[in-house]
């Protein structure tokens, strides 16, 4: 395990086929027991901005995407819209593990039941933002999808479109229109999850709203569960995170206003103090990124903290 003060940054677990990604740490399970091959997801203190990974962490962040995304988990259930890949939020039940590890996990794992992932974003927007107001101001569409004409900047849409993309290893996803998702996923099987993506975002955007918070625009994965011979199944699961600040936006509605950009629930105070460094001359947003001051890192913290609270208590 390695930390920065109380953060986890990163961790080195006794388990196999370990990948890192810009904030988590994905460890292969095997089946044990009852158990059906699982996938242990944590979720470090990592930030990263423009792709880069930046030296030091955000002591807290991981456990409050936890605590956002599994909040969500429980919800989605009660909907009964479809199942999901988390089986366990407990350090014990996963084999292996010392005490110093379980710790390291601890109030920041998901494990999971192991899927083959279905390689396409499933993206809803319910405000024209990001990628999508690019294209609208270009085009007048979202991913080949055409919208009325005269929308501003964030303004909320007449209905929530969905806007696949592809799943990128290295730096951005890429907006497809949905034949192309197609063509990766299946007619019948997008047009499944298509409906079932929209259903859960219109869900939890009004479930949001009543807490004072906008979703913006969320993503969501699929896989195919994994059989206890590591064979894929017919079922599709719902995994990886769901409805957090990291694969979501999430603004205050109080200071909602049509026309600019928004304040937001995630790591936006990192992203400006770069921008200053980047005008300053400092940084040009390669590797190494540079040290983040403490102030900024308090701050970001705060914001995950605060949509944690605000939509769970």
């Amino acid at each position: 395990m390695t930390t920065t003060t109380t953060a986890v940054y990163q961790t080195e677990l006794p388990l196999p086929d370990r990948r890192q990604g810009k904030v988590r740490d994905i460890y292969q399970v095997p089946a044990h027991g009852d158990m059906p091959p699982g996938v242990l997801i944590i979720a470090s203190d990592r930030i990263s901005a423009f792709d880069v990974v930046l030296p030091n962490a955000c002591p807290g962040k991981g456990q409050a995407l936890t605590r956002i995304s599994t909040k969500w988990f429980d919800m989605i259930r009660e909907w009964n819209l479809i199942s999901d890949h988390l089986m366990s939020l407990n350090p014990d039940d996963v084999p292996g593990l010392s005490d110093d590890d379980k710790a390291a996990c601890a109030g920041r794992m998901m494990y999971g039941r192991a899927c083959r992932v279905i390689p396409v974003e499933f993206v809803v927007r319910g405000y024209i933002t990001g990628s999508g107001w690019k294209e609208y101001v270009k085009e007048g569409t979202v991913c080949g999808i055409s919208l009325p004409e005269g929308l501003e900047h964030c303004q909320q849409l007449p209905e929530p479109i969905f806007t696949p993309a592809t799943k990128a290893d290295v730096g951005h996803d890429e907006n497809i229109d949905f034949d192309t998702a197609c063509d990766i996923a299946g007619r019948e099987v997008m047009e499944r999850l298509r409906d079932v993506s929209l259903e859960i975002y219109t869900r939890a955007a009004e479930y949001a709203r009543t807490k004072g918070i906008i979703l913006a625009d969320t993503k969501f994965e699929f896989g195919y569960a994994l059989d206890a011979e590591g064979k894929e199944t017919g079922e599709i699961l719902l995994i990886d995170e769901v409805l957090t600040p990291d694969s979501s936006r999430f603004w205050p509605a109080e200071d909602y206003t049509v026309g600019r950009d928004q304040d937001s629930f995630d790591k936006q105070y990192v992203r400006n103090w770069l921008e200053t460094i980047v005008s300053a001359g400092e940084w040009d947003k390669t590797p190494p990124g540079p040290v983040l001051p403490e102030d900024v890192i308090v701050n970001t913290l705060s914001r995950y903290d605060e949509a944690a609270r605000r939509l769970f208590g």
